[in-house]
């Protein structure tokens, strides 16, 4: 899928992905540093300084997207969505018709990812992913990891939009905490797992850790409307993108073939309810899903992309049986 070696664009992969067994390793995240109020860790919090670089068929990027809806950062924090599919050069920022969701880069003019890495480091050496932020001002990358991005947006910027929801409450840290580990390992990085393993072996362990956690969340949320507490958190909000994602794209291509989330009454009426929250619904797109990963030659080489959008996410949901 393409990564950066010494700052040069290459159509190859990080051969630490794939461990001896043949499981995938997700590489870590390179860019670390972070946003706070009051400026003391070097990126002061400031409207309009900041910029995402994002896909739509991307789960973590969807995690940001999400996180700027809820916490009203719209007008704040603008946003380059690249082009479904994956592309020789990486994520690609084009105007294209067959996607209008989909906005060039109008802060730096970059037409691949990639450029943003290289401008940040110019002897670079990794993967070049989303969601990448962007600072205007000094004008390099911050951060490139999903869960420390969203948990800025929950809390740093408050002051500016007077959005004071608190999706990671300090009372429900540490169950949060607990759950995202497992949801993380299982659930979320546990379809790449199934999908890119290159053995048997590594495919049925990842393949049954799946599906034994999707049937602990099923009954979970036979008991109780939300993962944690009695109010949507950041576990919600992280699970939520690998559900609507999952019967379009994990369940055929990513071989999680076991069960659908349709199948499953809780997760399903769950997810629905989810989407209906304002603003979120805007943040999905199944189309671009197909598109996204049926675009991964090593999956699918003949590139042939799938007419059908299997998920309905529209179907009323009933929840409100269980007290929040």
């Amino acid at each position: 899928m393409g990564v950066l070696v010494e700052g040069v664009w290459r159509d190859a992969e990080l051969p630490q992905e794939t461990g001896q067994a043949g499981e995938f390793r997700r590489a870590d995240s390179r860019f670390r540093d972070r946003i706070s109020a009051d400026g003391s860790s070097g990126f002061k919090a400031e409207p309009g300084r900041y910029h995402l670089y994002v896909a739509h068929g991307c789960p973590w990027a969807h995690r940001t997207l999400i996180y700027r809806t809820l916490k009203k950062l719209e007008g704040l924090i603008s946003v380059a969505y690249a082009i479904p599919g994956l592309k020789k050069n990486g994520r690609t920022f084009e105007n294209d018709q067959r996607f209008p969701d989909c906005t060039p880069d109008t802060v730096n003019g970059f037409h691949y990812l990639h450029e943003a890495y290289t401008a940040s480091n110019k002897d670079y050496t990794g993967k070049v992913t989303v969601p990448t932020l962007w600072d205007k001002k000094t004008k390099r990358i911050v951060n490139n990891e999903s869960s420390e991005i969203i948990r800025m947006l929950n809390s740093e910027f408050n002051g500016f939009t007077g959005n004071t929801v608190d999706y990671y409450p300090a009372p429900l840290r540490a169950e949060i905490d607990r759950l995202n580990e497992r949801i993380y390992h299982n659930v979320n990085n546990g379809v790449y797992r199934c999908g890119f393993a290159r053995s048997q072996a590594a495919y049925e362990e990842a393949y049954d850790g799946l599906f034994a956690t999707l049937d602990e969340l099923e009954e979970r949320l036979a008991r109780r409307r939300y993962l944690v507490g009695h109010q949507l958190t950041e576990a919600d909000w992280r699970l939520f993108p690998t559900l609507v994602r999952f019967d379009v794209a994990y369940f055929s291509l990513f071989k999680c073939n076991r069960n659908r989330i349709a199948d499953y009454p809780n997760l399903s009426n769950y997810m629905r309810e989810l989407y209906r929250v304002p603003g979120i619904a805007a943040t999905v797109k199944p189309r671009y899903y197909v598109v996204n990963y049926y675009s991964i030659a090593k999956l699918n080489p003949t590139g042939i992309i799938p007419k059908g959008t299997p998920v309905d996410l529209e179907q009323p949901h009933d929840r409100a049986r269980l007290a929040a």
